[in-house]
């Protein structure tokens, strides 16, 4: 039994890791030179109620893989403007170490490998082809393709392409294994709301800042530095596609954290103003390049699907991560990564697939956000665990929580502890 899963980011690899704990084959496809996608510049973890979701994550069965984030962690419990005890992970060093365990667990990574066609009967999809006239075939297919490109819709929404980390113009564009399917997408601007966002931060190289600005950041893990007011970018915070960051503080202050790399927390920032400022005299981008002008665009294409994140019109096809919805975060992309690798597993042994219980956060929030997501409204706004309208939902639910005990007990009571390490195939044989 074979899954293959098309996409390598934060989504893709955790759906690798659920699948082959399940006891199944798996090839994860990635079209460029390594793993994680946007998670190669993100670096945040665990704050507000992520932290919450990572601890149902680690009780449902994922703590391996929360580990490897956990072990290039560069600063613990850092508050900054309205978010609370966050992780910051080295996004310098986090890549080999993912990839290095996924091909320790047995999962065969293809690097550089772009999926291209798709080949289904009978609502069943049998197998792709890449980029290089590879054919491949499969039992169980997951979509974690991602939201972001090709490079025209960062020209068409955005200012032209940004050369972000995703690095369409080297690695070519991405390519939705839902879409090649012959399934509908929810696509923006195409008869629905406007949903595209820009990301929400660019990297500043640190040898280009002055070594006291790095002192303080490597030490505290954050910079607020106020701005002039003739700097206020207040018309930035609607079009961030992490919404829980678009608060009044990172329109008139410049937000640093330290992931590695210094992390600028806004979708750009013309580096000859950044210039005017003490301490950024030489300052310069490191990705992406032109965060000065611009940044990727995202949720561009997301999959019809159900709770259990298997997609609509066919049979053998789930996805994670972006496709899902308008999801937002590393966190919302490895859980639900996780059920899907889960799900895909179950499929193939027979079993019914899995819907989360609304008594977790990990569970309500898929719940919730695809019932939103029917009304033209609720399409327009973006769902994460760390703010915005679902951290809201959250607490009135008293699902937030940092007592980890609390937490996996609640994971104990619904009757779901462990269950992503279980070994489903082997279990159904007996």
């Amino acid at each position: 039994m074979r899954a293959i899963i098309v996409g390598g980011g934060w989504a893709g690899c955790a759906a690798a890791y659920a699948a082959k704990k399940a006891g199944i084959e798996v090839i994860l496809l990635e079209k460029t030179d390594m793993l994680l996608g946007t998670g190669l510049v993100g670096g945040i973890m665990c704050n507000n109620g992520r932290f919450t979701a990572l601890e149902e994550a680690r009780a449902l069965g994922g703590a391996d893989f929360i580990s490897l984030i956990e072990s290039v962690f560069r600063h613990r419990f850092v508050d900054f403007p309205g978010h609370r005890h966050a992780m910051l992970y080295d996004v310098t060093r986090i890549e080999p170490v993912v990839r290095d365990f996924l091909i320790r667990c047995g999962v065969d990574i293809k690097l550089q490998t772009r999926m291209t066609e798709v080949f289904a009967s009978d609502g069943y999809i049998n197998g792709i082809v890449t980029a290089r006239d590879e054919m491949m075939r499969g039992d169980v297919f997951i979509d974690t393709t991602g939201s972001a490109g090709p490079a025209k819709n960062c020209t068409r929404f955005g200012s032209g392409c940004a050369m972000c980390i995703l690095r369409c113009p080297s690695f070519g564009p991405r390519v939705s294994l839902t879409a090649r399917a012959g399934l509908p997408e929810i696509k923006a601007g195409e008869g629905f709301a406007h949903f595209e966002a820009m990301s929400g931060s660019c990297k500043l190289d640190k040898s280009s800042l002055d070594a006291s600005l790095v002192q303080r950041l490597e030490r505290d893990g954050l910079l607020v530095i106020p701005l002039p007011p003739s700097m206020y970018k207040d018309e930035l915070l609607g079009g961030k596609a992490c919404q829980q960051y678009a608060l009044t503080e990172y329109a008139r202050n410049l937000v640093i954290l330290d992931t590695g790399h210094a992390k600028l927390m806004t979708p750009f920032f013309p580096l000859e103003k950044l210039r005017t400022l003490a301490g950024f005299a030489n300052a310069r981008y490191a990705d992406p390049y032109s965060g000065g002008r611009g940044n990727s665009v995202r949720f561009m294409a997301m999959c019809h699907c159900n709770d259990a994140l298997q997609v609509d019109g066919v049979k053998n096809l789930f996805c994670a991560g972006e496709k899902t919805g308008p999801l937002v975060g590393h966190t919302e992309a490895i859980v639900t990564g996780f059920i899907a690798g889960h799900n895909a597993v179950r499929l193939l042994a027979g079993l019914d697939p899995l819907v989360l219980t609304d008594d977790l956060a990990a569970g309500d929030i898929i719940a919730y956000m695809h019932r939103e997501i029917k009304k033209p409204a609720g399409l327009t706004k973006k769902y994460t665990f760390s703010g915005s309208v679902y951290f809201e939902r959250m607490q009135k639910r008293g699902l937030y929580s940092t007592d980890a005990p609390e937490i996996h007990h609640r994971v104990r009571r619904a009757g779901l502890e462990q269950l992503f390490a279980k070994r489903l195939v082997l279990l159904q044989k007996k």
